[in-house]
């Protein structure tokens, strides 16, 4: 039998059942987080968490179409009063759903050396990520008074021992992978053969994996992959290849997103998935973003408005066109963990 590419990190997986929703679901999930540099490496010293003073700019677009986000928090942000308050505020109003996010370079104890490497909390020593995010989970749980139940892995970073610290600490629903991604440059998780469809993990399969959405879309179907992978290699970058090939319109690799990519983007491979049987898309992006200056992806007050007009243009979109519906990854969790076939 023919192992699955989620094999290599989560063991043995059983693919969800997706028939058991009734509608395409969407999950919206943000990176809730400090701000830092992108340009330079992490630092332990940047925990500002200022930009949540903005947040409620697109927590209005969720009220407004009743969509419950899921803000997934990294130790700044919880052990920080300017940083857990509007959290506190949405969770107390039944707003948002919340979950824990490990930054590693952020997060005590500081055992490890800040490289690259070691930002991929997967990569960490079993004992260490365990301690990292034991810590975490037990601030949340001081802080929300409900002990979370969804992880997300900061730099989509699960790995190998990754499912026995979220087992022993009552997580069960992680929200790491990042289809047609890798970060294997850096030492990270290599994503790139990964679907989009979630699966149940962990030694009793009683894990439930969403992976963020993403995906190629282009006229060149199933040869996108390989083509994306060869324009990427050292040679062809230098051409600029993947740029080419995506305003050719032969493949273009996309994350749904509102950063980085446009509506159109967003909707291509929505389009795409939803066409291919595809039950559960997830929208995602950084809490930084809501303040011009904190990430590459929103510079001034006019990529502000197109990025809060991205976000509210999809999920009218989604509503729309496909008739879909929002849950929470918890909801997803109540429906899908159990029934699929065992990979």
């Amino acid at each position: 039998m023919m192992m699955s590419p989620e094999n290599q990190l989560y063991g043995d997986i059983t693919y969800a059942d997706e028939s058991r929703l009734d509608a395409p679901v969407l999950l919206v999930v943000i990176d809730t987080e400090e701000e830092f540099d992108w340009s330079y490496s992490h630092s332990r010293a940047a925990t500002s968490v200022a930009a949540m003073q903005d947040i409620y700019k697109v927590q209005d677009i969720f009220n407004a179409r009743s969509v419950v986000p899921c803000y997934v928090m990294d130790y700044p942000i919880v052990s920080q009063p300017d940083g857990v308050a509007p959290m506190k505020e949405f969770y107390q109003k039944g707003q948002c759903s919340v979950g824990a996010h490990l930054h590693p370079w952020v997060n005590p104890p500081h055992e490890e050396e800040v490289i690259p490497f070691n930002s991929f909390p997967g990569n960490l020593p079993e004992a260490l990520e365990h301690k990292k995010l034991s810590i975490l989970v037990d601030q949340m749980e001081e802080v929300f008074a409900c002990r979370p139940t969804v992880y997300k892995a900061g730099r989509y970073g699960i790995g190998q021992n990754t499912a026995r610290t979220l087992e022993s600490l009552g997580l069960t629903i992680d929200l790491s992978p990042t289809p047609s991604f890798n970060y294997a440059g850096e030492g990270g998780p290599d994503f790139s053969r990964y679907g989009n469809k979630p699966f149940m993990f962990g030694s009793e399969s009683s894990l439930l994996s969403i992976p963020c959405t993403g995906g190629y879309v282009g006229y060149l179907g199933d040869a996108s992959r390989s083509v994306y992978e060869m324009a990427t290699r050292p040679a062809f970058m230098k051409m600029r290849m993947p740029g080419i090939l995506s305003r050719l319109g032969a493949v273009e690799r996309i994350r749904l997103s509102p950063e980085g990519y446009t509506l159109d983007e967003m909707i291509a491979l929505s389009d795409f998935l939803v066409n291919k049987g595809c039950k559960v898309l997830t929208l995602s992006f950084h809490s930084p973003t809501v303040r011009p200056g904190c990430t590459p992806y929103v510079k001034n007050s006019e990529d502000l408005a197109d990025f809060l007009a991205k976000i509210a243009n999809y999920i009218d979109y989604f509503f729309s066109e496909y008739a879909g519906i929002t849950l929470s990854p918890e909801e997803v969790y109540r429906v899908l963990n159990s029934g699929g076939t065992r990979q």
